[in-house]
């Protein structure tokens, strides 16, 4: 089965060797991929320009906004899919997928549930639950909001849906790559409240950490999980201490200016 409408597949990476064979062949019924790299210093670059469908356009890393707006402005077509490197679509996904696009009466996006692993471990709980993204839609009727520097928001013109089966999102390896995650995370995040004109407060900050811990732990019963419950709402808070890290040594800055 073939959608009748051209899609164009999307990605950015950087340094995605290991995942990014996998993300292609997740794109076989498109009619092209964009894969937006961040100058790749391992073999991602190689392995994609050998795809026949694959258009390269490498970009210096600012956000991840304003790469993933690049991918948009380069496809060709109005539909499009778009994936992250850690995100794998089942065979169940992508006759839905098809199935959407074919349909007579169709949404102009549709958000994707995800099913979170660490490892191989699939992660229950933990403020995981109702993970979803928009990953499919018209890009004439979205964008990404500009000012928003990590944790993308796509702004839709439309009608939205919800697809039925899930992405499976293989987001950290490990713990270690998890922590390392969250801190880059936290750091663009930090950085985009300080362009924001936001103010830093020490109450705010430690309030924030200590109540990010227990929503994902107890409320979101990250306790469910087990040991791995406990360091993912670590990590957790440990993004949000690091967001008010940055803003508190960028508002530091700005105060001396």
């Amino acid at each position: 089965m073939t959608p009748n409408e051209k899609i164009s597949g999307l990605i950015i990476t950087y340094n995605e060797e290991k995942n990014i064979q996998e993300v292609l062949e997740c794109f076989d019924f498109c009619d092209e991929i964009i894969v937006v790299d961040s100058f790749s210093t391992d073999k991602t670059v190689e392995i994609a320009s050998k795809h026949p469908k694959v258009k390269v356009i490498q970009h210096v890393f600012e956000d991840f906004t304003k790469q993933r707006n690049l991918a948009l402005q380069a496809s060709a077509n109005d539909w499009v899919l778009f994936l992250d490197g850690d995100e794998r679509i089942t065979t169940k996904l992508r006759a839905e997928i098809i199935n959407v696009i074919n349909s007579a009466t169709k949404n102009d996006a549709y958000y994707m549930y995800r099913s979170f692993f660490v490892g191989r471990k699939k992660i229950r709980f933990s403020d995981t639950q109702n993970d979803k993204n928009f990953r499919l839609f018209r890009k004439s009727k979205a964008h990404y909001v500009e000012h928003k520097r990590v944790h993308e928001t796509l702004d839709v013109q439309g009608s939205t849906g919800i697809l039925k089966h899930k992405l499976l999102h293989y987001s950290f390896e490990n713990f270690e790559q998890f922590k390392s995650k969250m801190l880059s995370y936290g750091s663009l995040k930090g950085s985009e409240l300080a362009e924001r004109g936001q103010r830093y407060s020490v109450l705010t900050h430690f309030g924030k950490v200590v109540f990010k811990f227990v929503k994902t732990y107890f409320l979101k019963l990250g306790v469910l999980d087990g040991v791995n419950g406990l360091k993912i709402s670590y990590l957790q808070s440990l993004y949000v201490h690091e967001t008010f890290r940055i803003l508190k040594i960028r508002s530091e800055v700005s105060l001396k200016r």
